[in-house]
């Protein structure tokens, strides 16, 4: 069975997509946590974190490149969190590996 973001990269879902690429997609979360809420990723699936090989470092990397991108594109400069839950007691809800980029607001700590 398809992930929410593999049927998103299928086109099979519509979702506001503010990024593309040949790895990746970038698109707003319908369930916002902050004013900026943003998922990043990748077109191939991927679990989680803890599932990458050593294979996958340029795409993890890609990954928050592609963060840092879009957060100078949204003009974040006050500031901006990266977020990688893993597992369901990291908080992970998708088993499709996803950075969260959160902003727009004073972030607390420690979170969750």
């Amino acid at each position: 069975m398809k992930t929410i973001f593999q049927k998103i990269a299928d086109r099979e879902i519509p979702a506001k997509i503010i990024h593309e690429d040949d790895l990746c997609l970038a698109i707003h979360d319908i369930q916002p946590q902050a004013p900026v809420h943003v998922l990043i990723f990748p077109k191939r699936l991927v679990a989680r974190l803890d599932e990458t090989v050593p294979e996958d470092q340029a795409l993890l990397g890609h990954l928050l490149l592609t963060a840092q991108g879009l957060a100078k594109k949204l003009n974040l400069g006050a500031g901006f969190r990266v977020v990688i839950n893993n597992g369901p007691h990291g908080g992970e809800s998708v088993p499709h590996l996803h950075v969260h980029l959160l902003a727009g607001r004073q972030l607390g700590w420690p979170p969750g």
